[in-house]
């Protein structure tokens, strides 16, 4: 199963989640969320990973051009919309050669009801917080989400944790799942022990029966 570690602001935890075998790891172009970074923070962070790990970008309801521009100058690999971007939006990003995850929420627009407009490489899937876009650490009926996504592979995100991500995973049966505030000491700083912990809960799941990989 893979493994998304988001919201990285600092090159030791970017440093800590590669040693740990991580897929992927996210850094967030949102201003208003705690864990925001500039692109040329995101550059020097990026440079820093091994080529395995796939650097993750993650935009509201930016335009195309912008996200275009801020992904190659700092050498992302994909792009996460957390928005209301639309299937031309994902279309048009795609076909410049980036993977797009989509982000769907079980509580409000856009929702599950709509994936089959779009095409993206994968649909992440969570509960949106009051608040900011994206969980905001708020767990969910993470069972609620299971064979709900057709046709793309599905990352499970919100309320994740090393405690709890072992059943949430059994519960929704993604692909993928996609951690930040659970393994952090703080809004934007990682604990190394908890991104162990939740590597390793994860690890000893059995993996999906799930045709490609989303990351790599």
């Amino acid at each position: 199963m893979e493994i998304k570690i988001c919201g990285i602001t600092r090159r030791e935890d970017a440093r800590i989640a590669a040693s740990l075998g991580v897929d992927a790891v996210g850094f967030v172009f949102y201003p208003k969320s705690p864990r925001h970074v500039s692109r040329e923070t995101a550059r020097d962070l990026a440079a820093a990973l091994p080529e395995s790990v796939a650097r993750v970008g993650v935009f509201v309801d930016e335009t195309v051009d912008r996200v275009l521009e801020t992904a190659r100058f700092c050498g992302l690999t994909h792009v996460q919309l957390h928005g209301q971007e639309t299937p031309e939006e994902v279309a048009a990003l795609e076909a410049q050669g980036l993977r797009v995850v989509k982000a769907l929420f079980v509580n409000r627009a856009p929702g599950l009801d709509v994936q089959d407009r779009y095409r993206p490489t994968a649909f992440l899937v969570e509960c949106a917080g009051v608040s900011l876009p994206g969980g905001n650490a708020l767990a969910w009926d993470w069972a609620s989400a299971k064979d709900r996504v057709r046709h793309r592979p599905m990352i499970l995100a919100g309320g994740l944790d090393p405690h709890n991500v072992a059943r949430a995973v059994r519960a929704a049966e993604p692909a993928a799942v996609d951690v930040s505030s659970g393994v952090e000491r703080r809004p934007g700083e990682k604990d190394a022990q908890k991104m162990e912990a939740f590597v390793n809960a994860v690890r000893r799941l059995s993996p999906p029966a799930v045709e490609g990989r989303i990351f790599s």
